[in-house]
């Protein structure tokens, strides 16, 4: 049976993604003669093309692509396991814990003050992520905990509890046709401009990508695009911009996260702490 050492599939997948031999070499910090002997030995081992090359053209043969998304997976499968790993042998672990910027509902304070509290409490490290990463922090192992926001943010793979919930609000321009409305309709945003948040598939956008909060609020501010957001992420509204809320969208639910095979007493006593710090009924 045809075996590839981590090194070869790393260097693989970084060619797939570049598609081109100087870039990937530069990437990987090697020469680009190591990097080319080294595709056509994994070529040979497997006994099968895995690129087509020209002069001027690198692209995938259909036994590359299968590579390339399965090597995906097992480089970061690999990766997580060291992380794993490593962070159950360290007697001197800290808890890391992934939230957007503002995500917290204004909860943190009081979550890290109870767990302070706790006689096995560890440093918490807070890490900050995009719009659409933090589900993976927890299943790879960069995080061991994440503050997330159900139903945006996929919890498959993922025990959690709910601390809080909450209405969504749209936010506009305070001269947009709907800004002095008591409330909205979902279907009455059927003409708006909806943003795509980058790095986030699918979803019904079709306006200026945005990575952040911050960069969509500017959008909506300058008539680019209208946001429906969980109330407490644009509460107070920014100056020059209103929020109407949305009457029949679903409640949102900010969720603590972490990965079901995680038992460590680690993430256990942050939970803990958090729900004891949970506001009355935060978990309706």
């Amino acid at each position: 049976m045809a075996e590839l050492e981590t090194r070869e599939l790393e260097y693989f997948v970084t060619l797939a993604d570049e598609l081109h031999f100087g870039r990937a070499a530069a990437r990987l910090s090697i020469a680009q003669p190591a990097l080319s002997r080294t595709i056509r030995r994994i070529e040979s081992r497997l006994g099968v093309p895995l690129f087509l090359r020209s002069s001027r053209h690198v692209e995938l043969t259909p036994a590359g692509e299968a590579l390339q998304e399965h090597g995906r997976h097992a480089l970061n499968a690999v990766g997580a396991a060291v992380r794993r790993a490593r962070r159950a042998g360290d007697t001197r672990d800290r808890l890391r814990l992934v939230l957007k910027p503002g995500g917290d509902a204004g909860l943190l304070s009081a979550i890290l003050a109870r767990y302070a509290l706790r006689p096995d409490a560890h440093q918490v490290d807070i890490l900050f992520s995009g719009p659409a990463d933090r589900a993976d922090f927890l299943r790879d192992g960069r995080a061991d905990a994440g503050l997330l926001y159900a139903p945006f943010d996929p919890l498959d793979g993922l025990a959690h509890e709910t601390l809080h919930t909450e209405d969504r609000v749209l936010v506009v321009p305070s001269g947009h046709r709907l800004a002095q409305r008591a409330s909205v309709r979902t279907a009455e945003l059927a003409k708006e401009t909806l943003p795509r948040w980058k790095g986030v598939p699918g979803g019904d956008g079709t306006g200026p990508e945005v990575a952040d909060v911050v960069q969509l609020f500017q959008m909506i501010a300058v008539g680019r695009t209208v946001g429906m957001l969980p109330r407490s992420l644009v509460v107070p509204a920014p100056a020059g911009l209103v929020c109407v809320p949305v009457a029949d969208a679903p409640h949102s639910r900010l969720v603590l996260a972490w990965n079901e095979r995680d038992r460590r007493p680690l993430v256990a006593s942050f939970v803990a702490a958090a729900l004891e710090a949970r506001p009355a009924g935060g978990d309706g």
